[in-house]
């Protein structure tokens, strides 16, 4: 670290960095963190300002957008728009049906991708881009449109149904320019504009998971029914079969098995017999693989409900060291087991704490 500070001291780094950051006789490494202080204060100061200017216009947007028969379509250019395509994936990945289109590519053809029952979101801190000539074309077509600007007095705010004004706090950028305060409140209105509407359509940690499938989110809210084996792949046998029957089953299914269910004359799951079962029965003197499963089965093993999360069944599988768990409906009949091999191939850890 003393040789990083003493790097950062030098009198080349003093010269370069002079005219960036704030002129004081401070170190460079102190001016640097005043930069970066300054930078978040202006941007917070923004999106406070975009706070004190909520009105009944956002009320309006978040009932237009929640009420629309069509989809979402968010546009906008440059930085604008890129805060615009976040917010899209945001309102797709909240339940809200939503797809992104640039200005430019819009006037060359891909008007005819938007219907007059879609609702747009338009991105714009001035309000004379592109989205000027875009905007007439939308409204011809039956569009409402939704303006997120800094200037509710703009050519394209003229155009729009509803507008949401961010304010106009100064851009953090030390020239003043570089899109950053603006930015800031354009993403944080958009935010509130996605997830407030997420809240009216009462959208449930399940189907948040259903549009989270390949992620942490998506493992975090599965159900043991979207991850186990089912029953038809699983070993299974009465409680009258024998042990050879039940040693029988285990080869014969479909995917590599270490244990084999057994259930009752309702398919009721009264009992598991697993790999180190036969493995102790077969050290024995004289193993009689003729007698019942039911004088080597483990009775009432630990098993979870089909509904339950998949967390909580690799919680109970680490606490006790199990490598298949059954699953069972609401009547303990078993309907699948959850094998810890597939759930280590889909992501989860048998190692770290949920």
């Amino acid at each position: 670290m003393a040789g990083a500070r003493t790097s950062l001291d030098s009198a080349e780094t003093r010269k370069v960095g002079a005219s960036r950051l704030p002129e004081s006789n401070l170190p460079v490494r102190e001016r640097i963190l005043s930069r970066g202080r300054s930078v978040l204060q202006a941007e917070s100061t923004a999106i406070l300002d975009a706070l004190e200017r909520l009105n009944e216009s956002f009320v309006t947007a978040v009932r237009m957008i929640a009420g629309c028969k069509g989809r979402i379509c968010v546009t906008g250019v440059g930085k604008a728009g890129l805060i615009g395509a976040k917010i899209q994936a945001t309102l797709a990945s909240t339940g809200t049906l939503a797809y992104s289109i640039h200005p430019v590519d819009a006037l060359h053809g891909d008007l005819g991708m938007i219907h007059s029952d879609d609702v747009v979101v338009a991105f714009s801190k001035s309000g004379s881009s592109e989205l000027v000539e875009l905007l007439p074309r939308l409204k011809a077509i039956g569009c409402k449109i939704i303006l997120l600007t800094a200037k509710s007095d703009s050519a394209a705010a003229t155009q729009a149904d509803v507008v949401l004004d961010i304010g106009q706090t100064p851009e953090a950028c030390p020239l003043g320019l570089a899109p950053s305060s603006s930015t800031a409140a354009m993403l944080a209105m958009g935010d509130a504009l996605a997830l407030t509407v997420m809240e009216l359509k009462e959208v449930q940690p399940e189907q948040y998971a259903a549009y989270h499938p390949g992620g942490a989110l998506g493992r975090y809210l599965m159900k043991a029914g979207d991850i186990m084996r089912p029953e038809k792949e699983c070993p299974k046998v009465r409680d009258t079969a024998t042990l050879a029957e039940c040693y029988e089953a285990i080869l014969k299914a479909p995917k590599r098995a270490g244990a084999a269910s057994i259930v009752d004359a309702a398919g009721k799951l009264v009992g598991i017999v697993t790999h180190g079962d036969f493995f102790r029965l077969f050290r024995a003197p004289r193993p009689a693989i003729d007698q019942s499963v039911c004088d080597v089965m483990t009775k009432s093993p630990k098993r979870v409900r089909i509904d339950s999360r998949v967390n909580d069944a690799l919680q109970l599988m680490r606490q006790f060291a199990i490598d298949e768990l059954p699953v069972v409906d609401a009547e303990e009949r078993l309907v699948g087991v959850i094998d810890i091999q597939d759930l280590i191939s889909r992501g989860f850890s048998v190692f770290d704490e949920a």
